[in-house]
């Protein structure tokens, strides 16, 4: 019996709808993600700077250079996820990224940390981020946005808990533990949920999306009862990049990632400079996760009601108000606040954004048209860390970096007022 067979056997059997069980897998899959994130590297930016006398600017270059990468290649892989699905996509991510997590515990110079943390970069922004969204997208509509939230808390987790892992397990046994443990994590959390369960499609399994039963003959009247709950548009890519809110939603994802990846990278060593303790930071970076996890579950309960227009404006106000506050960071309190808001912004952005592209233009081409608004995205975060690294080595400090950040968010927000949907593309019969 082959995997597939098993999996339609399991969903049978279940007193559930199958796509609960494939984001499940997306959990584990967006958890082992943030191997190499930002967040994650932030612990590691002032013990391996001090140890081999890297600035922070050839120390954050890495993360811009993986970015490169990602945008580089994302287009590719959005169009193989539409073809064959997100699962050989994701496996390759999880090993990949386990496996030079577990080598960058032996670099001893710059331009080994590069070439192996630049694919573990690459991985996290590309392939992993099509992976998730796309089998969120393929098994939800109606759903979407609580489904999509669900797998950004699983993913604030991950932030939430990789940070600790890694710092507990440097004050055993210094930064290359610290590696050694977060590879380890990577391959042990992501692999096998992902290898045995994740199928690419409902229909692959004789459903439709949120549990829906395609219509027999025997109840064909009634095919109505059986068509996913909401109505999805259904663009080409070529389509979508016709219209004004595809690059509307670009520009808002060029505002605002610069400022999510340059703050996530140097918020701890930025709060250390403010005078406030290590583990005071590093706490600040849970709250971050945590906050950013619990409002984007929120965001997937109300976001319906609300409309992505309006979550998307207001996380960009939020993203605005946290770089204002981190900059005046004085005590442990100010720490906590600041790193609160932030997540507030970040957890609005990482659901709304996600069902913003999907809802828009549909689940036809997903993969295709993600793959060039990923492309931007990963451009704009490759953007924020290096930005952040050099304005520090020339001013001292991270104040100018964060001014440059509020101003950002509060453009973003400007933007998210003017996005419309489009309208269905006008095609020809036959």
């Amino acid at each position: 019996m082959t995997r597939l067979s098993l999996a339609a056997s399991l969903a049978q059997r279940l007193p559930f709808y199958y796509g609960w069980v494939v984001l499940a897998c997306v959990c584990c899959a967006a958890i082992a993600r943030v191997g190499p994130a930002v967040a994650t590297l932030s612990i590691f930016v002032t013990p391996m700077t001090d140890e081999f006398g890297w600035s922070r600017t050839a120390f954050s270059g890495a993360v811009s250079v993986g970015g490169v990468l990602a945008a580089l290649t994302s287009p590719m892989i959005g169009t193989f996820l539409d073809r064959k699905g997100p699962r050989t996509i994701l496996l390759a991510a999880i090993l990949t990224t386990g496996a030079t997590i577990l080598m960058l515990s032996g670099v001893e110079s710059l331009l080994g940390f590069y070439l192996l943390f630049c694919i573990a970069r690459m991985n996290f922004a590309g392939p992993f981020d099509l992976g998730t969204h796309g089998a969120v997208v393929n098994w939800f509509v109606a759903r979407r946005p609580l489904a999509t939230s669900i797998a950004t808390l699983a993913q604030m987790v991950g932030l939430t808990l990789m940070p600790l892992i890694a710092y507990w397990a440097m004050l055993h046994g210094g930064w290359r533990t610290g590696w050694i443990a977060i590879g380890v994590t990577v391959l042990a959390v992501g692999f096998l949920p992902t290898w045995a369960l994740m199928v690419r499609r409902p229909e692959d399994l004789g459903l439709l999306p949120d549990g829906g039963a395609p219509p027999t003959s025997a109840a064909a009247g009634s095919a109505a009862a059986h068509r996913p709950p909401v109505e999805e548009p259904s663009f080409t890519r070529a389509e979508a990049l016709a219209t004004p809110a595809f690059w509307l939603l670009s520009l808002y994802t060029l505002l605002v990632y610069p400022v999510q990846a340059g703050m996530s990278l140097h918020q701890a060593a930025h709060l250390m400079e403010r005078g406030v303790g290590a583990s005071v930071a590093v706490s600040s970076v849970t709250m971050f996760s945590a906050t950013s996890g619990l409002v984007g579950l929120a965001f997937g309960i109300i976001l319906r009601r609300i409309g992505v227009r309006v979550g998307l404006a207001f996380s960009g106000v939020a993203l605005c108000a946290a770089s204002l506050l981190i900059a005046r960071v004085t005590s442990p309190f100010e720490a906590l606040a600041a790193a609160g808001m932030f997540g507030l912004a970040m957890g609005g952005i990482h659901t709304a954004l996600p069902v913003a592209w999907a809802d828009y233009f549909g689940r036809r081409s997903f993969g295709a048209i993600r793959g060039v608004a990923l492309a931007i995205q990963v451009t704009a975060q490759a953007s924020g860390p290096l930005l952040s690294g050099v304005l520090r080595d020339w001013t001292g400090d991270y104040a100018a970096s964060l001014a440059v950040f509020a101003t950002l968010g509060g453009l973003a927000a400007l933007a998210a007022l003017l996005i419309k949907a489009p309208r269905p593309p006008k095609r020809q019969d036959g």
